[in-house]
């Protein structure tokens, strides 16, 4: 991808360095930084982006290259290279899960040089090293640990300044603590990620030596605290006792955790699971650490660029004020009544959705009704995330119609959108059944335009921001007490979508923000999920329970999607019945009860104007500058800093 705004730093490349430590069979790799600038709304600040990319120590081996192997001779620069030629590879298999602990460890290594660097050559302009002292490093640095992938940066931190710059252990460990915060992303254990000590071993033998340092004294301010709890030091340990195959593994989060200050989830059910479920052990033991910072959306991309009409519509009524405090969006609620600015609202949607109605035409060469609902779940495709429960939804609407084509109906079309892991099988069975569903009621004659169904092809930001504005309903369904936060909910609400949602990661502080009137709330709670789990889930009794259900999962079963190879989705319908982990067949009852109170409310326009209205104007909480405002203030311990600068032709007049 060519970025025009992106530059590369003259005379900087970083050469990951070993320091005392004799390293063997090491591969020498540099680091060559892109800048990407980010500048800020309107006040004169520039951020930069810094990305590396691999390069190899040669471009190939002379002496290969004359004794005619040319193959050898350019291989040591492809292996190199491949370190960055593709983010998250698949790791379903060995050289996958080494290639991505490469890749994780080439990013901070590369990162946390510069920051050395930087910190050392304090005068701008001069990398001569200034600093020899690290004491007040945590003062000028704030590391925040972006879920677990940069976790290995903690023992690169702790080797840097062992063995690179001379510091003594606790001198190291002091500093990494003061200077790391960790943010959790997710509640699936599964997501956490588990290295295999063998493949670190084998990596990166120094930062598992360090990383078994830090576990033996996390072990023995344990045993001090709580003497005698095995039990509890086997729970908390940061290597997991070997597995069934014999395998040990190192916990990333519970190295993030032990060498963190400050733990935080994404929303305020999120933070609370991690205390009461995921962390328990740990926030018993480190209370003051945790800590919750709702996640946020930029009211810049996600409503003055993408939606400029709607973005108009606001100012002729509020002001610009809005743009850099969405707390202004509050002033809205005073035209709840006002039946020429709901009249407005529906007339911003319309065109919104006209134009996205030609964009699937011309890409997808399927006709949509512009009056239709607009029903869009786009995500990632996971389980977790329930785009199954949503598209047998829409099967249960093509049987209606199929049964009575009489049937008067909301015309509905359905948008899905979103990419699944490469090595995921699950959610590419998921895609499969919204691909055949979509190919036989998009052909249906009976059907006609009352419902159509689209999968969005790489779905993307650019996407998004065509997408999003154009949106009647927005589909944030996951099982409750597995979604961290969600911001795509955010961005709906803000550009005046409807939520149909679980009590579930930010939909419970929506409803909150915007009232339980305004929000299509179904589905089981936590507490609820907790207790089904605690009582034995079976999903074929749900089955059993709803005629509706049973008969969506036979037609799966028997191929009635897949004419073509009918055993095709039996993965999938197997799962239904014997695996249905999060629940689809628990809540789907009460989510084909809470859609149809969608459609009645549909129907109602000026009703369902008001309400969008409200989620419009319920937004303030949800801005990214709040929550990064936050973060600098009670975990950076940033008390105040600059908002704007004055303009460089202002200094120049000053002169």
């Amino acid at each position: 991808m060519d970025f025009k705004w992106q530059t590369v730093p003259s005379k900087l490349t970083i050469v990951l360095s070993k320091g005392k430590s004799k390293w063997v069979d090491t591969q020498v790799v540099f680091a060559m930084p892109y800048d990407t600038p980010v500048p800020g709304y309107k006040n004169n600040i520039v951020n930069t982006l810094r990305l590396w990319s691999a390069k190899a120590e040669n471009h190939f081996h002379l002496k290969f290259f004359n004794d005619g192997d040319y193959v050898q001779a350019v291989m040591d620069r492809n292996l190199s290279e491949n370190i960055t030629r593709v983010l998250y590879p698949n790791d379903n298999m060995f050289l996958g899960k080494e290639l991505r602990l490469k890749q994780q460890y080439f990013l901070v290594a590369a990162t946390l040089q510069d920051i050395i660097r930087r910190f050392k050559s304090s005068i701008y302009g001069n990398r001569e090293a200034v600093r020899v002292n690290f004491d007040t490093f945590p003062d000028k640095v704030a590391i925040q640990l972006n879920d677990t992938h940069p976790s290995i940066g903690i023992p690169e931190l702790i080797r840097l300044f062992v063995d690179v710059e001379g510091l003594t252990w606790d001198q190291a460990w002091d500093i990494c603590i003061k200077t790391y915060a960790y943010t959790n992303h997710t509640l699936l254990p599964e997501a956490l990620e588990r290295w295999p000590v063998s493949l670190m071993q084998n990596l990166l033998p120094r930062h598992l030596e360090i990383i078994y340092e830090i576990n033996q004294k996390f072990m023995n301010t344990i045993s001090d605290r709580f003497p005698g709890d095995f039990d509890r030091m086997r729970r908390m340990s940061i290597v997991e006792e070997a597995d069934q195959f014999g395998e040990k593994r190192i916990n990333m989060a519970h190295l993030c955790i032990v060498a963190s200050h400050a733990i935080n989830g994404v929303a305020a059910l999120h933070s609370e699971l991690l205390k009461s479920s995921t962390f328990r052990d740990f926030y018993e033991f480190f209370p003051d650490r945790f800590q919750n910072k709702t996640n946020g959306i930029t009211p810049r991309r996600w409503l003055l660029l993408s939606n400029p009409s709607l973005a108009d519509l606001i100012v002729e009524k509020i002001g610009e004020s809005w743009i850099t405090n969405l707390d202004e969006l509050q002033k809205l609620k005073e035209y709840a009544n006002d039946a020429g600015f709901l009249d407005s609202i529906r007339r911003v949607k319309s065109e919104n959705k006209q134009q996205v109605a030609q964009y699937l035409s011309d890409e997808y060469n399927v006709n949509i009704n512009p009056a239709s609902l607009f029903d869009v779940h786009v995500k990632r495709i996971h389980e977790y995330k329930r785009q199954l429960l949503n598209i047998l939804h829409v099967i249960a609407l093509y049987n209606r119609i199929k049964e009575n084509p009489n049937i008067d109906m909301v015309k509905r079309t359905v948008l899905y959108g979103g990419k699944a892991a490469p090595g995921y099988h699950m959610a590419k069975q998921i895609i499969r059944l919204i691909t055949a569903v979509a190919e036989q009621v998009n052909n249906d004659a009976i059907v006609g335009d009352r419902l159509k169904v689209i999968f969005l092809e790489n779905y993307r930001v650019s996407m998004a921001e065509k997408i999003i504005p154009a949106a009647d309903l927005s589909e944030q369904i996951s099982t409750a007490g597995t979604e961290a936060s969600g911001t795509g909910n955010m961005k709906f609400m803000l550009n005046g979508a409807l939520t149909i949602g679980t009590l579930d990661g930010a939909n419970v502080e929506m409803a909150e923000e915007m009232g339980d009137d305004n929000i299509f709330i179904f589905g089981m709670n936590v507490e609820e999920v907790e207790a089904l789990t605690k009582r034995g889930y079976s999903s074929q009794e749900f089955i059993n329970k709803s005629p509706m259900l049973k008969q969506i999962v036979d037609q799966i079963e028997g191929g009635m999607f897949t004419p073509e190879d009918p055993a095709q989705l039996r993965d999938l319908s197997n799962m239904l019945r014997h695996h249905d982990r999060f629940m689809v067949c628990a809540d789907f009852d009460a989510f084909i009860e809470a859609q149809d109170k969608v459609a009645d409310t549909f129907r109602d326009q000026e009703k369902w104007s008001r309400m969008a209205l409200y989620n419009i104007a319920s937004t303030g909480k949800f801005s990214t500058d709040r929550t990064i405002a936050e973060y600098a203030r009670e975990i950076w311990g940033i008390d105040q800093f600059e908002s704007s600068l004055p303009a460089p032709y202002e200094n120049e007049k000053s002169e």
